[in-house]
C-alpha cells in the first residue's frame, strides 16, 4: 500500500527480488521443459493459447496435460456460475 500520495512503486526491484529465488527459477525450467515435451509430442504448439500442466513434487501424477488458459487460470465455480467458497486457482476446490 502506498505510504504517500507521491509514492512511486519500483517494479524493477520487485521483479528482481521475485526472480532471484532459486525455487522460482526451478519452476520456470520445469514449465519450459513440460511445454517442449508437449510440443515434441504434437500436443501443443507455440502461441496456441494453451497452458501445459507440469508435474511438481507435491503432485502424485507425473503426466503433463494441455488445457486452455481460461480454464487453467479461473477459480472453481458452482453450477450457477458463482465462485466456490474457499476455491483456489487452477480449478481445485
Amino acid at each position: 500500500m502506498p505510504s504517500s500520495k507521491n509514492y512511486i512503486r519500483d517494479y524493477d526491484a520487485e521483479y528482481q527480488r521475485y526472480h532471484k529465488k532459486s525455487k522460482q527459477k526451478k519452476r520456470r525450467s520445469d514449465r519450459n521443459k513440460a511445454r517442449r515435451t508437449a510440443m515434441s509430442d504434437g500436443r501443443a504448439r507455440l502461441g496456441d493459447g494453451k497452458d501445459v500442466h507440469h508435474p511438481t513434487n507435491d503432485t502424485a501424477s507425473k503426466v503433463t496435460r494441455v488445457v486452455s488458459k481460461s480454464s487453467n487460470r479461473s477459480f472453481s465455480r458452482n453450477k450457477d456460475g458463482s465462485v466456490k467458497k474457499g476455491s483456489k486457482r487452477g480449478g481445485k476446490a
